[in-house]
């Protein structure tokens, strides 16, 4: 497949990946302020953090260094080995969701059952949901290598929509049952996942569609195991890449989801606040998620098919080096900027934003500085996504196994940093230990960056730098915006607020439109793709 397909495909798959995380995460955010009215902090608290942990913890370790080895290199290889290798991800699926389940119920603080119900049931729900998942991984990887875009749009949209129909209509019916309620929602969205990857691939393998793509599996048995005489039962090669990405990504958890291991195994925090802590979370991430992560994902890809992994740059094709670098360079501006745009913007509306959702709950106290943080966190999300997007693609087994080193460390430091920033700042210290961590990761993988083009033309960190007529415009946005929170936010009527949500969309204008005039390049690059 040639590199300008790829990126082409690669872009429209970010593209779908983007609208699907706008999806989830609205959602998420209008199922929040929904069972708000219906249930309690506490519950709310125990659900998007404690069992949600659980279970993103369960799939995390069982498939992401499977998925990241597996989509490696190009699409041309023996399936047969590669499928047997994502089969190994359901007996380690079901092994965490033991060993997991029991610490979470035995070792953890147990939530009162007059306060949180059926705590057992839900822990049981959300480790059996994650083994159910686990069982398309095989089909999930397919998709993903052979860039089935609209197949992922349509499995996952259905899935959140089957479990928020059930969550809101037990919500309203049966408030009583607790977590019955999203123990049964959370099964439901895994088994409708796997369905639809398995409906599709039964229907297509072995069509006339199938044939002309040339696809690599013929059968819907090539996706079981399957054992082949004379030969491993799996490419030796993927299974220690595998390994290696694996002792990385139990690092990446913790990194990824410190706060909520500090709240859950540290108590820090109670489950009320726990819970205003997640919903502040939810909406400061409603735009970096359905962006960064999409990109990251679609990306990777992108960087893992046009350049070969554990090659020099002066040893990779020439042409394909060239895109990579543009590509790259675009990229780091595209998050740049919009991570800027978050970050000024965001300090000037995190509270009328928190008084509008959650009332004067989460307007008051904690809750507007904690989002004005998270924008600032928001900068960091941007800029490492795409830098270690790229390293990771083009990192060598040898080179992998080095970082890990660098993440335990960093690992340890971050926890450390958090339960001390928790006990100085409360919830502020999760996220500016997040900055701390985010800021780390983005130096190692920038350096990474620089060494791997140095002795190229290529300097793709110019993405890095912002016109500085924009970052002046930033500064006067920045400034005029926070005025008028001063003088019109947020207890002087609607009146008012209409005033300072003018003020803003009058900056938020003047900065798009230097945009344009200053980031051509850019703008054609997002309009091409």
């Amino acid at each position: 497949m040639a590199a300008q397909e790829v990126l082409g495909q690669t872009a429209r798959l970010a593209s779908s990946s983007a609208l699907l995380q706008v999806l989830f995460r609205v959602v998420t955010f209008a199922l929040n302020a929904f069972t708000l009215r219906y249930l309690s902090r506490e519950l709310i608290g125990v659900v998007n953090v404690r069992l949600t942990l659980l279970y993103s913890t369960i799939v995390f370790l069982a498939r992401e260094a499977f998925r990241r080895a597996c989509l490696s290199g190009s699409t041309k290889r023996n399936w047969t080995k590669t499928i047997n290798l994502l089969w190994l991800t359901v007996p380690l699926g079901v092994f965490w969701s033991v060993f997991l389940g029991l610490v979470w119920l035995h070792l953890l603080e147990v939530p009162a059952p007059s306060v949180v119900p059926h705590y057992q049931a839900g822990v049981v729900a959300f480790g059996l949901s994650a083994i159910i998942e686990l069982l398309g991984e095989p089909c999930w990887v397919l998709a993903q290598a052979h860039l089935f875009v609209r197949l992922k749009v349509v499995a996952e949209s259905l899935s959140v929509v089957s479990k928020c129909i059930l969550t809101v209509t037990l919500v309203i019916l049966y408030p009583q049952w607790g977590l019955y309620i999203f123990a049964l929602a959370q099964l439901l969205y895994a088994t409708v996942l796997v369905m639809c990857y398995v409906t599709y691939f039964v229907m297509f393998l072995g069509s006339p569609e199938a044939t002309k793509k040339s696809f690599p599996v013929a059968r819907v048995k090539a996706l079981l195991p399957n054992f082949v005489e004379d030969e491993t039962f799996v490419n030796w090669k993927e299974a220690r890449l595998t390994w290696s990405f694996f002792k990385q990504s139990f690092l990446k958890q913790i990194l990824t989801e410190g706060e909520r291991y500090v709240m859950t195994f540290l108590n820090v925090l109670n489950f009320g606040d726990q819970g205003v802590y997640d919903i502040v979370n939810n909406l400061g991430s409603l735009v970096a998620r359905f962006i960064f992560l999409p990109i990251e994902e679609s990306f990777y890809v992108f960087f893992a098919k046009v350049l070969e992994r554990g090659k020099a740059v002066k040893d990779q094709k020439q042409d394909d080096v060239a895109m990579a670098a543009n590509v790259l360079e675009l990229l780091l501006k595209l998050v740049l900027l919009i991570g800027l745009t978050i970050t000024v913007f965001g300090y000037a509306y995190s509270q009328l934003a928190l008084d509008i959702y959650g009332g004067s709950m989460l307007s008051s106290g904690t809750g507007p500085d904690l989002l004005r943080c998270y924008s600032l966190y928001v900068l960091f999300l941007a800029v490492n996504g795409v830098t270690e997007c790229f390293a990771f693609a083009l990192m060598c087994k040898e080179e992998v196994d080095r970082y890990n080193f660098v993440m335990l460390a960093l690992s340890f430091i971050f926890l450390c940093i958090s339960y001390f920033l928790t006990h100085w700042h409360g919830s502020i210290g999760f996220i500016l230990a997040n900055c701390f961590n985010m800021g780390i990761r983005i130096a190692h993988s920038i350096h990474y960056i620089y060494d791997y083009f140095k002795e190229s033309t290529y300097r793709p960190l110019t993405g890095l730098l912002p016109s500085p007529f924009l970052v002046l415009v930033y500064i006067i946005s920045g400034v005029i915006t926070g005025f008028s929170e001063v003088f019109f936010c947020c207890d002087k009527g609607w009146m008012a607020r209409l005033l300072h949500i003018g003020v803003g969309a009058l900056c938020f204008a003047a900065t798009v439109v230097t945009m344009f005039c200053t980031e051509t390049k850019l703008i054609h690059f997002v309009r091409s793709q």
